[in-house]
């Protein structure tokens, strides 16, 4: 049995995406990334929404270019492992990629907690329209937060507005370029 976790990478004032729908501020340097290579090596499934999946879709196929690093081949290649549920109800089986992938038009809490049960490791729910229900439900064990030294001024939660959590924190880290990194279960 496996372990839900949801992880975003957001601003200062709460914000995965700003109004626009960018996402340039938040791009990690090669300490975060780093990190984030690191910290796949825990999970097994990844669970996404179809905007996320057609983002991460880039790290199936290495530029023609031969332009990433070792770091970006190393989670790529760390990517491309595990399996891949999108949720989306406009995707179609022709939209997925080479990888491991699955298409789940409606993800209901029945269908995420099968998800988890079947899991060998931790599922990682990315994207907060994806993680919403999760969260609202309570079936998240662990929030994994990189906070950006950015305020945006809105968009995209990193949380639903209706959530109410009491978290305790076991894990933090300040990197060098002001992100921190946050790591809550619920109490």
């Amino acid at each position: 049995m496996g372990t839900l976790s949801y992880t975003a990478t957001m601003s200062l004032d709460g914000y995965v995406a700003d109004a626009n729908g960018s996402l340039d501020w938040s791009v990690p340097d090669a300490e975060v990334f780093q990190f984030h290579v690191d910290r796949m090596t825990a999970v097994s499934t990844e669970i996404l929404g179809r905007t996320t999946y057609l983002l991460m879709k880039y790290w199936e196929t290495e530029p023609e270019d031969g332009s990433w690093d070792a770091a970006e081949r190393e989670f790529a290649r760390r990517w491309q492992g595990i399996e891949h549920v999108v949720a989306s109800s406009t995707l179609t089986e022709d939209d997925l990629g080479s990888g491991p992938a699955r298409l789940v038009p409606r993800l209901g809490l029945g269908e995420l907690e099968r998800i988890v049960a079947d899991a060998r490791g931790e599922v990682e729910i990315f994207g907060p329209t994806t993680a919403a229900e999760a969260i609202r439900a309570g079936l998240v064990a662990d929030f994994r937060f990189f906070v950006v030294p950015a305020a945006v001024g809105g968009g995209l939660h990193a949380l639903p507005d209706d959530a109410h959590l009491d978290l305790r924190l076991v894990e933090h880290r300040i990197f060098g370029n002001g992100v921190v990194y946050l790591h809550y279960r619920p109490r």
